[in-house]
């Protein structure tokens, strides 16, 4: 049967999008606008081993015959089940073709233990693939998209640890800045060359996510040009065929807010960096009445098919004009970043929504250490221990989450 596309409900027009929305995606003001492989390594999962090839690199960056085991990690409090909030992070991985599997392990550890730490049920792995310019009909991985086999080692570990897998990939785009570009305005030149080209890359992650047992497979994230584009119809067909789990789509706020995502998936996440025009010492249910003004856009009430795929907020002075600005370093504003995750926590619940995703952690870096703000984005919130303490009490929040409702 075919399935409908998304979202049901009929849609209050927005007739004119404000110079602060349109702004950022003009001159780039977005997280993701900057800008392979190993073997699988030696596990003991559940009793069995996985052996590792032969030929692959040890712990220190040699060829190595030895056998690695995979340590112990923290278990979450409770595992996700259907109708249960996920409450999770974007784990942002730009994979390195010299990192040994030990390493990839040692990694994945420590960052599920950290999530653990912050009563997280769920973790989404999101990874860079590439392109040419805007036009360009062909899409690549690069020395920078982990290979299936990687994300496998990765998956396993997660689920060793109780946590809810997601995966994204996301186009890389600095091949698109030098003329304004970003992934959610590319003009593939052919749009059949496009969809075979993007079909043939995920095809190998779809079969590692059904392979590794993973939740949710995001088809595609901020492609707001290419959005109800009917190829897609045989893109998730597909993928389907492969993966049993979860197919879903993150749209940009931008694209939500405006209009119909019409893209025929069974579940839909936003990207939500929506601005709020108020000052630094703005309160919680101020900061609550700003999001709600842009959700009730789109729907009013409950929104229980609704994931907050992204939500961050620099720590820094100023950031509530410009939740998703990477570049700017202003003055460091922990209570900024803190009141926004307490704010956008409230929404989640008092919509009903299905959960929320924090951007970001990096794969490379360690979440125990508080971030260097001299060269650290402001958008990291590990380390900072007041975002982490919005974080775990809503994480341990009484919301029970969506449950089986089927309105959106």
């Amino acid at each position: 049967m075919k399935r409908a596309r998304l979202p049901m409900l009929a849609v209050l027009p927005v007739t004119v999008i404000s110079f602060v929305v349109a702004v950022p995606f003009v001159i780039g003001d977005h997280p993701l606008q900057w800008t392979a492989g190993s073997a699988v390594p030696h596990l003991v999962l559940d009793g069995k081993e996985h052996a590792q090839p032969a030929g692959s690199k040890g712990g220190d960056g040699k060829k190595s015959t030895t056998t690695s085991r995979t340590a112990e990690v923290a278990k979450v409090d409770k595992e996700w089940k259907q109708g249960m909030p996920q409450w999770g992070a974007q784990l942002y991985w730009e994979d390195n073709p010299e990192h040994s599997v030990e390493y990839i392990e040692k990694q994945a550890r420590l960052h599920a233990n950290y999530l653990v730490g912050l009563h997280a049920n769920s973790v989404s792995v999101s990874f860079p693939f590439f392109t040419g310019d805007r036009s360009s009909t062909k899409i690549s991985r690069g020395d920078k998209t982990p290979t299936p086999e990687h994300l496998a080692s990765v998956l396993r570990i997660f689920h060793e640890a109780g946590l809810r897998t997601t995966i994204r990939p996301i186009m890389d785009e600095h091949s698109l800045t030098a003329e304004d570009g970003w992934r959610g305005n590319i003009k593939p030149a052919d749009l059949d060359a496009w969809f075979a080209s993007y079909e043939k890359f995920i095809t190998p992650y779809l079969k590692a996510a059904e392979s590794e047992k993973a939740a949710t497979f995001v088809i595609g994230t901020e492609l707001n040009s290419l959005e109800g584009n009917p190829h897609w119809d045989t893109v998730v067909s597909d993928a389907e065929k492969l993966f049993s789990g979860e197919v879903a789509y993150d749209a940009n706020w931008d694209a939500y807010v405006q209009g119909p995502v019409t893209m025929p998936v069974t579940h839909l996440g936003i990207d939500a960096y929506f601005p709020v025009k108020v000052d630094d010492d703005a309160s919680v249910d101020t900061l609550v009445d700003g999001w709600n003004k842009w959700l009730d856009k789109k729907a009013p009430g409950p929104l229980p098919k609704i994931t907050i795929a992204e939500a961050g907020i620099g720590a820094m002075n100023g950031a509530y004009h410009a939740p998703g600005d990477f570049y700017v370093k202003r003055a460091v504003n922990t209570k900024v970043q803190a009141n926004w995750y307490t704010a956008v926590c409230k929404v989640v619940q008092e919509r009903k929504m299905s959960g929320v995703y924090w951007w970001s952690i990096y794969f490379d870096d360690d979440p125990n250490t508080k971030p260097d703000d001299k060269v650290a984005s402001r958008l990291d919130f590990a380390g900072r221990s007041l975002s982490e303490k919005a974080i775990k009490s809503c994480f341990t929040s009484d919301y029970a989450g969506p449950g089986t409702a089927t309105t959106s």
